[in-house]
């Protein structure tokens, strides 16, 4: 590949990652992305409260020691699992919740609503931290792919170049463009994991709400 075709893959590749962040930024609420560097058309909640997921009875106080609970923690662990399909994760907590005697149901299922938010807004969190990391690299990325393409413009208009050096430096950059373009493609993948969490936790906590109505 030469270095005039390897610089129009790069402008091109650049193009498309300004043209897509471009439309991120204006398509979110402005209000939600106060931070320049969040990437994701989805606004940029770094926390979710309780209220948001669970619509049954007020969790009691002791809910908050679900991990001192050894088959809630357990339990919380499979579940908060998304490769675990959300139906076979309902069946397991209506199953929990069927052999519960029913002086222990009315502790035991507010504990896995508290564990499964826990540990699954946690996780949520987790994600749009990294979510932060990827964008950030992905501009520090493009300054210096523009910055490569620069230097192999100048070299490449020298009479004297070496052709070799001129080759070398191209694959070079032709490789590290098509990381870019890759990583800009699966950002809009990455950007999708935060609602799935909150989906997946929401099913769940239905669940677990429709098993204490049946107790009831």
């Amino acid at each position: 590949m030469t270095g005039s075709t390897a610089a129009k893959r790069l402008s091109s590749a650049l193009l498309a990652a300004a043209i897509f962040l471009a439309a991120t930024c204006t398509t979110a609420p402005a209000a939600q992305n106060k931070d320049p560097d969040w990437p994701c058309v989805q606004p940029k909640v770094t926390e979710l409260s309780l209220v948001q997921v669970w619509n049954g009875p007020e969790l009691p106080a002791s809910a908050k020691d679900w991990s001192k609970d050894k088959d809630v923690s357990e339990l919380v662990d499979k579940l908060a699992q998304r490769r675990v399909p959300v139906a076979d994760a309902q069946k397991q907590i209506r199953d929990f919740a069927a052999r519960l005697p029913a002086d222990e149901a009315k502790d035991r299922l507010p504990m896995l609503v508290q564990g499964l938010f826990d540990r699954m807004n946690a996780e949520r969190s987790q994600v749009i931290s990294g979510i932060g990391r990827y964008a950030r690299k992905q501009i520090e990325l493009a300054a210096r792919l523009r910055k490569e393409r620069s230097e192999l413009d100048a070299l490449s208009a020298k009479p004297d170049a070496s052709a070799n050096e001129v080759a070398a430096r191209t694959d070079e950059l032709d490789g590290e463009t098509r990381i870019f373009e890759e990583r800009v493609q699966s950002l809009t993948y990455v950007c999708e994991v935060p609602t799935l969490i909150e989906q997946r936790l929401y099913a769940l906590a239905k669940t677990v709400a429709e098993a204490m109505k049946q107790r009831q």
